[in-house]
């Protein structure tokens, strides 16, 4: 038996060739209530009572048309991207807290493709279903809408927990409510560990050194961050987020990981995200002024997504369990990735200098030594190569906003 196959498009044409149908028997009727009329056999009043009918039945043989189609599409069996098969003893069932955003989106799919059993939990702040839509109705796949600032009561092997709002905009729009996602929150996540006795990793990150006077910044280094100033909800909460972690470890004996995630890009950005990557792609594809903060001395090392994703998921398998770095050591300054950005992109766009951002970290680039010795891991994907992705996402990501989603049932 063949299985029927009705794409959007397809489903649109259908609905035209029955409504021209209609219409041309419409046309007919017309033609033949004229002839009707001129032979004097029925009123005006007959013929328009006749044609309004005609219209109502149209109207609801449209709607019974809909109806079935829209039958037909349930019945087809939704496609997933390829998983491997992975028998109870190998498979685990795996939480990613903040699973439907940039990097928890992208880890998924890894987990997912590995044959793993995968919960997403996500209060959806920045996080977006459209991140995971391809997953949804897959029997290894389950989407809780949760903030771990409350507690969560599940059974996991293993846990990644990234869930924390990442970009200066997002952590400082409500900065109370970001201390609480990685001190409650972080507490609740290692309190679940700890009561079913799973593996947990904590994405920690760069922030945790602060505005360094060490380069490149090694895993010993303490930091030098400003506890009162506009990003400390973000950087104090990840350096406390370490210290419940190691405390959980030493008190109650658990296996905990930790990742230190230096600058990352690729696609499933956040438009709105206010990092160097997304806002100069935005600038420049709308062909406005780029904007960089500062002289554009200060530094930066980009890694793509999916290098993360690798780095993650080799230390959730390692035996290490001291902080890792996790990023690119090659390191471009701002006015010089403004550059590359404006010539991967093309256009117009005039690059201006505004005034520094208070506590903007002047010079960042990880010592990766740990992460090659130990998880035998560093980036691949080339900046070029990985900013073409990224502008050819944030390029179809604004064609969208041209055009609006066609909704043929319209709420009354």
């Amino acid at each position: 038996m063949c299985k029927i196959s009705l794409s959007r498009r397809n489903k649109e044409i259908l609905i035209a060739v029955c409504s021209f149908t209609i219409l041309i028997i419409l046309y007919k009727l017309s033609g033949k209530s004229r002839s009707v009329s001129n032979a004097k056999e029925f009123s005006q009043t007959d013929s328009i009572h006749t044609k309004e009918e005609t219209l109502t039945k149209t109207a609801y043989r449209i709607q019974e048309l809909e109806e079935k189609i829209s039958i037909l599409e349930k019945q087809i069996p939704k496609t997933y991207p390829d998983v491997r098969y992975l028998n109870y003893l190998a498979r685990k069932r795996i939480l990613v807290t903040g699973g439907a955003g940039f990097v928890g989106s992208h880890l998924v799919d890894k987990l997912m493709k590995e044959g793993h059993e995968v919960i997403v939990a996500d209060n959806f702040f920045t996080g977006r279903k459209l991140n995971v839509e391809h997953w949804i109705g897959h029997e290894n796949f389950e989407m809780i809408h949760h903030d771990i600032v409350n507690p969560l009561y599940i059974e996991v092997d293993e846990i990644y927990h990234l869930a924390s709002p990442a970009s200066p905009p997002h952590y400082m729009e409500n900065p109370v409510k970001t201390i609480k996602t990685n001190t409650i929150g972080t507490i609740n996540i290692l309190g679940l560990a700890r009561r079913v006795n799973a593996k947990v990793l904590i994405a920690s990150t760069s922030e945790v050194y602060g505005d360094p006077d060490i380069h490149p910044q090694p895993e010993t280094y303490w930091g030098h961050v400003n506890p009162i100033g506009p990003r400390a909800c973000y950087d104090e909460g990840k350096r406390i987020s370490e210290t419940l972690t190691y405390a959980y470890a030493k008190q109650e004996k658990m296996q905990v990981r930790v990742a230190r995630i230096f600058n990352t890009y690729g696609p499933r950005m956040h438009m709105n995200d206010g990092r160097v990557v997304s806002n100069f792609i935005l600038q420049a594809l709308k062909g406005e002024i780029i904007t960089i903060y500062g002289s554009g001395g200060q530094t930066r090392s980009f890694q793509y997504v999916t290098d993360l994703v690798e780095g993650l998921v080799s230390l959730m398998n390692s035996n290490y369990t001291l902080p890792v770095n996790l990023g690119n050591p090659v390191e471009h300054t701002i006015n010089e990735f403004a550059a590359i950005i404006k010539e991967l992109v093309g256009g117009n766009s005039k690059i201006v200098h505004s005034s520094e951002v208070e506590d903007d970290p002047q010079r960042r680039k990880p010592d990766i030594t740990r992460a090659k010795k130990y998880l035998n891991w560093e980036p691949k994907v080339n900046l070029n190569v990985g900013l073409q992705k990224t502008v050819s996402y944030f390029r179809e990501e604004l064609r969208k906003f041209s055009h609006s989603q066609r909704n043929k049932f319209v709420p009354v």
